[in-house]
Protein backbone atom coordinates (compact mmCIF):
# COMPACT_ATOMS: atom_id res chain seq x y z
CA UNK A 1 0.00 0.00 0.00
CA UNK A 2 2.68 2.21 0.19
CA UNK A 3 3.25 2.95 -3.24
CA UNK A 4 -0.50 4.27 -3.60
CA UNK A 5 -0.73 5.67 0.28
CA UNK A 6 -0.67 9.82 -0.90
CA UNK A 7 -3.97 8.82 -3.20
CA UNK A 8 -5.74 6.73 -0.38
CA UNK A 9 -5.38 9.66 1.79
CA UNK A 10 -6.64 12.54 -0.56
CA UNK A 11 -9.32 10.02 -1.47
CA UNK A 12 -10.04 9.68 2.33
CA UNK A 13 -10.01 13.77 2.98
CA UNK A 14 -12.48 14.15 0.05
CA UNK A 15 -14.73 11.88 1.72
CA UNK A 16 -14.58 9.01 -1.62
CA UNK A 17 -15.43 5.38 -1.08
CA UNK A 18 -13.06 3.24 -2.39
CA UNK A 19 -11.48 -0.35 -2.64
CA UNK A 20 -8.33 -1.79 -2.31
CA UNK A 21 -6.56 -5.32 -3.55
CA UNK A 22 -3.70 -5.97 -2.42
CA UNK A 23 -1.57 -9.73 -3.40
CA UNK A 24 -1.61 -11.47 -0.94
CA UNK A 25 0.61 -14.48 -2.19
CA UNK A 26 2.37 -15.62 -5.39
CA UNK A 27 3.42 -18.77 -6.95
CA UNK A 28 6.33 -19.10 -9.76
CA UNK A 29 7.14 -16.25 -12.50
CA UNK A 30 3.90 -13.37 -10.74
CA UNK A 31 5.25 -9.79 -11.49
CA UNK A 32 4.37 -8.11 -8.58
CA UNK A 33 5.37 -9.59 -4.50
CA UNK A 34 2.46 -9.64 -2.01
CA UNK A 35 1.92 -6.19 -0.60
CA UNK A 36 1.51 -4.38 -4.15
CA UNK A 37 -2.12 -2.83 -3.99
CA UNK A 38 -4.09 -1.60 -6.71
CA UNK A 39 -7.16 0.58 -5.75
CA UNK A 40 -10.15 2.00 -7.18
CA UNK A 41 -12.86 4.48 -6.10
CA UNK A 42 -16.56 5.01 -6.67
CA UNK A 43 -15.80 7.88 -9.24
CA UNK A 44 -14.09 4.73 -11.47
CA UNK A 45 -10.40 6.71 -10.43
CA UNK A 46 -7.70 3.74 -10.11
CA UNK A 47 -3.98 4.49 -8.62
CA UNK A 48 -1.80 1.02 -8.43
CA UNK A 49 -0.95 -1.88 -9.74
CA UNK A 50 -1.67 -6.19 -8.67
CA UNK A 51 -0.14 -7.21 -11.89
CA UNK A 52 2.73 -4.84 -13.79
CA UNK A 53 -0.94 -4.61 -16.45
CA UNK A 54 -1.63 -8.46 -16.84
CA UNK A 55 -4.82 -8.01 -14.49
CA UNK A 56 -5.92 -4.52 -13.57
CA UNK A 57 -8.65 -4.82 -16.35
CA UNK A 58 -10.62 -8.17 -14.22
CA UNK A 59 -9.15 -6.44 -10.97
CA UNK A 60 -11.03 -3.23 -11.61
CA UNK A 61 -13.79 -4.79 -12.37
CA UNK A 62 -13.96 -7.16 -9.13
CA UNK A 63 -13.67 -3.64 -7.27
CA UNK A 64 -16.39 -2.47 -8.79
CA UNK A 65 -18.65 -4.92 -6.92
CA UNK A 66 -16.84 -4.76 -3.53
CA UNK A 67 -17.54 -1.06 -3.32
CA UNK A 68 -21.10 -2.07 -4.36
CA UNK A 69 -21.68 -4.92 -2.04
CA UNK A 70 -19.31 -3.58 0.92
CA UNK A 71 -18.18 -6.91 1.14
CA UNK A 72 -14.30 -8.20 0.58
CA UNK A 73 -13.27 -10.64 -1.93
CA UNK A 74 -10.55 -13.19 -2.21
CA UNK A 75 -9.37 -13.88 -5.55
CA UNK A 76 -7.16 -16.01 -7.42
CA UNK A 77 -5.46 -15.32 -11.36
CA UNK A 78 -3.43 -17.77 -13.15
CA UNK A 79 -2.20 -19.86 -16.00
CA UNK A 80 -4.32 -22.36 -14.00
CA UNK A 81 -7.56 -20.46 -14.66
CA UNK A 82 -9.46 -21.38 -17.64
CA UNK A 83 -9.86 -17.74 -18.43
CA UNK A 84 -6.26 -17.16 -17.69
CA UNK A 85 -5.63 -15.49 -21.31
CA UNK A 86 -8.77 -13.52 -21.02
CA UNK A 87 -7.59 -11.86 -18.13
CA UNK A 88 -3.77 -11.52 -19.42
CA UNK A 89 -2.17 -13.21 -17.07
CA UNK A 90 0.00 -15.24 -19.77
CA UNK A 91 3.79 -14.79 -17.94
CA UNK A 92 2.88 -18.21 -16.41
CA UNK A 93 2.52 -16.48 -12.57
CA UNK A 94 -0.71 -16.98 -10.18
CA UNK A 95 -1.30 -14.33 -7.81
CA UNK A 96 -3.80 -14.46 -5.04
CA UNK A 97 -5.84 -10.98 -4.07
CA UNK A 98 -7.83 -9.90 -1.01
CA UNK A 99 -9.67 -6.90 -2.62
CA UNK A 100 -11.48 -5.23 0.96
CA UNK A 101 -13.98 -2.03 0.71
CA UNK A 102 -13.07 1.33 2.37
CA UNK A 103 -15.95 0.61 4.35
CA UNK A 104 -14.28 -2.34 6.44
CA UNK A 105 -11.07 -1.26 6.56
CA UNK A 106 -10.00 -0.40 10.47
CA UNK A 107 -9.37 2.87 11.37
CA UNK A 108 -7.74 3.67 7.54
CA UNK A 109 -6.60 7.50 8.47
CA UNK A 110 -4.44 6.21 11.22
CA UNK A 111 -2.93 3.49 9.43
CA UNK A 112 -2.43 5.84 6.24
CA UNK A 113 -0.65 8.68 8.38
CA UNK A 114 1.33 6.19 10.00
CA UNK A 115 2.62 5.02 6.93
CA UNK A 116 3.16 7.86 5.65
CA UNK A 117 5.44 9.25 8.36
CA UNK A 118 7.21 5.92 8.63
CA UNK A 119 5.95 5.07 11.77
CA UNK A 120 5.74 0.71 12.28
CA UNK A 121 2.50 -0.40 11.75
CA UNK A 122 0.70 -3.96 10.42
CA UNK A 123 -2.30 -4.84 9.47
CA UNK A 124 -3.66 -8.88 9.89
CA UNK A 125 -6.35 -9.29 7.18
CA UNK A 126 -9.31 -11.94 6.03
CA UNK A 127 -12.03 -11.54 4.12
CA UNK A 128 -14.53 -10.90 7.45
CA UNK A 129 -12.50 -8.70 9.24
CA UNK A 130 -9.02 -6.95 9.92
CA UNK A 131 -6.46 -6.04 12.95
CA UNK A 132 -4.40 -3.30 12.94
CA UNK A 133 -1.33 -3.61 15.03
CA UNK A 134 0.75 -0.90 16.82
CA UNK A 135 3.73 -1.06 18.77
CA UNK A 136 1.67 -0.08 21.66
CA UNK A 137 -1.65 -1.01 20.71
CA UNK A 138 -4.08 -2.78 18.87
CA UNK A 139 -7.42 -1.90 16.80
CA UNK A 140 -10.00 -3.99 15.26
CA UNK A 141 -10.99 -8.10 15.07
CA UNK A 142 -10.81 -10.60 12.99
CA UNK A 143 -13.85 -12.10 14.60
CA UNK A 144 -12.72 -14.19 17.13
CA UNK A 145 -10.47 -13.16 20.33
CA UNK A 146 -8.36 -16.21 20.04
CA UNK A 147 -7.24 -15.52 16.77
CA UNK A 148 -7.35 -11.84 16.98
CA UNK A 149 -4.51 -12.52 19.75
CA UNK A 150 -2.87 -15.26 17.62
CA UNK A 151 -2.54 -13.10 15.21
CA UNK A 152 -1.40 -10.05 17.56
CA UNK A 153 1.42 -12.06 18.36
CA UNK A 154 2.63 -13.17 15.08
CA UNK A 155 2.33 -9.66 13.68
CA UNK A 156 4.30 -7.91 16.10
CA UNK A 157 7.28 -10.33 15.34
CA UNK A 158 6.48 -9.85 11.49
CA UNK A 159 6.82 -6.19 12.12
CA UNK A 160 9.95 -6.39 14.40
CA UNK A 161 11.33 -8.51 11.13
CA UNK A 162 9.88 -6.27 8.22
CA UNK A 163 8.37 -9.49 6.72
CA UNK A 164 4.93 -9.35 4.70
CA UNK A 165 2.73 -12.85 4.09
CA UNK A 166 0.37 -15.41 4.48
CA UNK A 167 0.37 -17.07 7.68
CA UNK A 168 -1.86 -20.08 9.46
CA UNK A 169 -2.93 -19.69 12.89
CA UNK A 170 -5.05 -21.32 15.24
CA UNK A 171 -6.68 -19.57 18.24
CA UNK A 172 -3.75 -19.95 20.67
CA UNK A 173 -1.05 -19.15 17.78
CA UNK A 174 -0.15 -22.69 16.78
CA UNK A 175 0.65 -22.69 13.05
CA UNK A 176 -1.08 -25.38 11.45
CA UNK A 177 -2.39 -25.77 7.58
CA UNK A 178 -5.85 -26.44 8.26
CA UNK A 179 -6.35 -23.46 10.60
CA UNK A 180 -7.30 -19.85 9.57
CA UNK A 181 -5.82 -18.22 6.58
CA UNK A 182 -4.34 -14.55 7.91
CA UNK A 183 -2.28 -11.89 5.38
CA UNK A 184 0.16 -9.68 7.72
CA UNK A 185 1.56 -6.92 5.87
CA UNK A 186 3.90 -4.38 7.78
CA UNK A 187 4.67 -1.29 6.97
CA UNK A 188 7.94 -0.23 8.35
CA UNK A 189 9.94 3.19 7.83
CA UNK A 190 11.94 3.21 4.39
CA UNK A 191 15.61 1.94 4.31
CA UNK A 192 18.07 4.22 4.95
CA UNK A 193 20.64 4.81 1.95
CA UNK A 194 24.21 7.55 2.88
CA UNK A 195 25.80 8.83 0.10
CA UNK A 196 29.01 9.78 1.57
CA UNK A 197 31.16 12.59 -0.56
CA UNK A 198 28.75 15.68 -2.15
CA UNK A 199 30.05 15.07 -5.59
CA UNK A 200 28.18 15.12 -9.14
CA UNK A 201 27.82 11.41 -8.94
CA UNK A 202 26.07 11.20 -5.70
CA UNK A 203 23.62 13.57 -6.85
CA UNK A 204 22.59 11.33 -9.70
CA UNK A 205 22.70 8.68 -7.03
CA UNK A 206 20.61 10.34 -4.78
CA UNK A 207 18.01 10.43 -7.31
CA UNK A 208 17.89 7.05 -7.95
CA UNK A 209 18.02 6.26 -4.43
CA UNK A 210 14.85 8.46 -3.62
CA UNK A 211 13.06 6.47 -6.91
CA UNK A 212 13.76 3.34 -5.02
CA UNK A 213 12.13 4.24 -2.05
CA UNK A 214 15.39 4.69 0.59
CA UNK A 215 15.42 7.66 2.38
CA UNK A 216 18.56 9.66 1.18
CA UNK A 217 21.43 11.39 3.33
CA UNK A 218 24.02 12.79 1.96
CA UNK A 219 26.96 13.56 3.68
CA UNK A 220 30.44 15.74 3.13
CA UNK A 221 32.66 17.69 5.15
CA UNK A 222 32.58 20.68 3.12
CA UNK A 223 29.34 23.27 3.55
CA UNK A 224 29.79 24.93 0.12
CA UNK A 225 29.29 21.46 -1.88
CA UNK A 226 26.56 20.02 0.30
CA UNK A 227 23.71 22.31 -0.34
CA UNK A 228 20.12 22.03 -0.93
CA UNK A 229 20.41 23.43 -4.23
CA UNK A 230 23.11 20.58 -5.47
CA UNK A 231 21.24 17.77 -3.73
CA UNK A 232 17.11 18.44 -3.65
CA UNK A 233 16.43 14.68 -3.92
CA UNK A 234 18.07 14.19 -0.60
CA UNK A 235 16.00 13.92 2.58
CA UNK A 236 18.66 15.19 4.76
CA UNK A 237 21.87 16.57 4.06
CA UNK A 238 24.87 16.33 6.46
CA UNK A 239 27.86 18.51 7.09
CA UNK A 240 30.38 16.61 9.28
CA UNK A 241 33.31 14.78 8.67
CA UNK A 242 31.82 11.43 7.29
CA UNK A 243 33.63 8.72 10.16
CA UNK A 244 32.18 11.04 13.10
CA UNK A 245 28.70 11.13 10.85
CA UNK A 246 28.37 7.36 10.59
CA UNK A 247 29.55 6.96 14.65
CA UNK A 248 26.25 8.58 15.80
CA UNK A 249 23.81 7.56 13.01
CA UNK A 250 21.11 4.77 13.07
CA UNK A 251 22.52 1.84 10.72
CA UNK A 252 20.79 -1.39 10.30
CA UNK A 253 20.54 -4.64 7.64
CA UNK A 254 18.61 -2.51 5.48
CA UNK A 255 21.07 0.08 5.17
CA UNK A 256 23.21 0.72 2.11
CA UNK A 257 26.04 3.19 2.46
CA UNK A 258 27.65 4.25 -1.10
CA UNK A 259 30.69 5.97 -0.51
CA UNK A 260 31.69 8.32 -3.13
CA UNK A 261 34.93 10.10 -2.00
CA UNK A 262 37.45 8.58 -3.34
CA UNK A 263 39.91 10.20 -0.98
CA UNK A 264 41.24 8.34 1.83
CA UNK A 265 41.33 10.92 4.30
CA UNK A 266 37.59 10.79 5.00
CA UNK A 267 37.40 6.87 3.19
CA UNK A 268 39.85 4.96 5.22
CA UNK A 269 38.43 6.32 8.89
CA UNK A 270 34.93 6.43 7.06
CA UNK A 271 35.45 2.47 6.12
CA UNK A 272 36.78 1.20 9.67
CA UNK A 273 33.45 2.46 10.70
CA UNK A 274 31.17 0.92 8.21
CA UNK A 275 32.61 -2.35 8.36
CA UNK A 276 31.70 -2.32 12.07
CA UNK A 277 27.74 -1.59 11.09
CA UNK A 278 24.99 -4.20 10.15
CA UNK A 279 24.61 -2.22 6.77
CA UNK A 280 23.99 -4.85 3.91
CA UNK A 281 25.71 -3.13 1.16
CA UNK A 282 28.89 -1.36 1.41
CA UNK A 283 30.47 0.55 -2.04
CA UNK A 284 33.07 2.28 -2.52
CA UNK A 285 33.79 4.43 -5.40
CA UNK A 286 37.60 4.81 -6.76
CA UNK A 287 39.86 2.71 -9.52
CA UNK A 288 41.41 -0.23 -8.86
CA UNK A 289 45.07 1.62 -8.24
CA UNK A 290 43.11 3.90 -5.55
CA UNK A 291 41.26 0.78 -4.13
CA UNK A 292 44.66 -1.31 -4.29
CA UNK A 293 45.70 1.79 -1.77
CA UNK A 294 42.78 2.21 0.33
CA UNK A 295 43.19 -1.83 0.99
CA UNK A 296 46.41 -1.47 2.18
CA UNK A 297 45.84 1.39 4.81
CA UNK A 298 42.95 -0.34 6.04
CA UNK A 299 44.59 -3.49 7.01
CA UNK A 300 47.57 -1.31 8.53
CA UNK A 301 44.71 -0.07 10.52
CA UNK A 302 44.15 -3.50 11.49
CA UNK A 303 40.75 -4.31 9.42
CA UNK A 304 40.56 -8.23 9.05
CA UNK A 305 40.29 -9.67 5.44
CA UNK A 306 36.62 -10.90 6.66
CA UNK A 307 35.58 -7.31 7.02
CA UNK A 308 37.45 -6.65 3.67
CA UNK A 309 35.53 -8.71 1.82
CA UNK A 310 32.48 -6.72 2.73
CA UNK A 311 33.01 -4.17 0.39
CA UNK A 312 31.51 -3.70 -3.24
CA UNK A 313 34.96 -1.90 -4.79
CA UNK A 314 34.92 -0.59 -7.36
CA UNK A 315 31.52 0.31 -6.75
CA UNK A 316 28.69 -0.80 -9.46
CA UNK A 317 28.08 -3.00 -11.98
CA UNK A 318 29.87 -3.63 -14.86
CA UNK A 319 27.81 -1.49 -17.45
CA UNK A 320 30.46 0.53 -19.36
CA UNK A 321 28.97 3.80 -17.23
CA UNK A 322 30.11 7.09 -17.93
CA UNK A 323 28.00 9.61 -17.21
CA UNK A 324 26.71 10.12 -13.34
CA UNK A 325 23.03 9.03 -14.39
CA UNK A 326 24.76 5.58 -15.87
CA UNK A 327 26.99 5.25 -13.27
CA UNK A 328 24.12 5.74 -10.53
CA UNK A 329 22.50 2.87 -12.37
CA UNK A 330 25.29 1.07 -12.46
CA UNK A 331 25.22 1.29 -8.62
CA UNK A 332 21.94 0.89 -8.23
CA UNK A 333 21.79 -2.25 -9.98
CA UNK A 334 24.29 -4.10 -8.01
CA UNK A 335 22.22 -3.24 -4.65
CA UNK A 336 19.22 -4.63 -5.75
CA UNK A 337 21.46 -7.83 -7.14
CA UNK A 338 22.54 -7.54 -3.91
CA UNK A 339 19.34 -7.63 -1.96
CA UNK A 340 17.49 -10.08 -3.98
CA UNK A 341 20.69 -12.73 -5.16
CA UNK A 342 20.42 -11.50 -8.37
CA UNK A 343 23.74 -13.16 -10.81
CA UNK A 344 23.82 -9.05 -12.47
CA UNK A 345 23.82 -11.40 -15.56
CA UNK A 346 21.65 -10.89 -18.71
CA UNK A 347 18.41 -12.80 -18.51
CA UNK A 348 18.72 -13.93 -21.85
CA UNK A 349 21.81 -15.85 -21.21
CA UNK A 350 20.33 -17.79 -17.97
CA UNK A 351 17.76 -20.32 -17.53
CA UNK A 352 17.08 -19.49 -13.85
CA UNK A 353 13.53 -17.86 -12.67
CA UNK A 354 13.06 -14.60 -13.28
CA UNK A 355 11.60 -14.16 -10.32
CA UNK A 356 13.57 -15.92 -7.22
Amino acid sequence: MRDIVEGLAAWRAAGIGFAVATVVRTWHSAPRQPGAAMAVNELGEVIGSVSGGCVEGAVYTAAEEVIKSKKAQQLTYGVSDGDAFEVGLTCGGTIELLIQPSIALTEPDQVIAAVRAGRPVATASVPDGELVIWPDRVAGTLGDPGLDHAAEQQAAGMLAAGTTGVVHLGQHGEQRLDETEVFVQTYLAPPRMIVFGAIDFAGAVARIGHFLGYHVTVCDARPVFATRKRFPDADDLVVQWPHQYLESTSVDERTVLCVLTHDPKFDVPLLEVALRTPARYIGVMGSRRTHDDRMGRLREAGVGAAQLARLSAPIGLDLGARTPEETAVAIAAEIIARSWGGSGLPLTDLDAPIHR
